[in-house]
């Protein structure tokens, strides 16, 4: 049973940075792709960031594209997200989440198999 937390959430200014984390216990970490999500207040749960499982495979949304950057050290079975000049609409719970099935990374919630149970960050203007 694979167990993800997520840690690194808060509060910061525009323009802020924050690292996000994600730990994983239970199953080889390098076996699977992991991705964060996000769901802002009164919106559905969106893609961010993902990573193949070895970690040279990554895919963004265009949103955070050149701002955000994953990362995975698999011999310490985490997943990480360099989150940079944040804006106000970063503000959102953050999930991490692991695809058992693809190496590759996805941008679809329902390939993934497993969810943390996210880490508030809020960015104020």
């Amino acid at each position: 049973q694979v167990q993800l937390v997520e840690s690194g959430g808060g509060l910061v200014q525009a323009g802020g940075s924050l690292r996000l984390s994600c730990a994983a216990s239970g199953r080889a970490f390098s076996t699977y792709a992991m991705g964060w999500f996000r769901r802002a207040p009164g919106k559905e749960r969106e893609f961010v960031a993902a990573i193949s499982r070895y970690g040279e495979t990554t895919d963004y949304a265009d949103s955070v594209k050149g701002r955000f950057t994953i990362s995975r050290d698999n011999a310490k079975n985490t997943v990480f997200l360099q989150m940079n000049s944040l804006k106000p609409e970063d503000t959102a719970v953050y999930y991490c989440a692991a695809d058992f099935t693809m190496g590759t990374p996805s941008r679809l919630t329902s390939v993934y198999d497993k969810w943390g149970q996210g880490t508030q960050v809020t960015v104020s203007s």
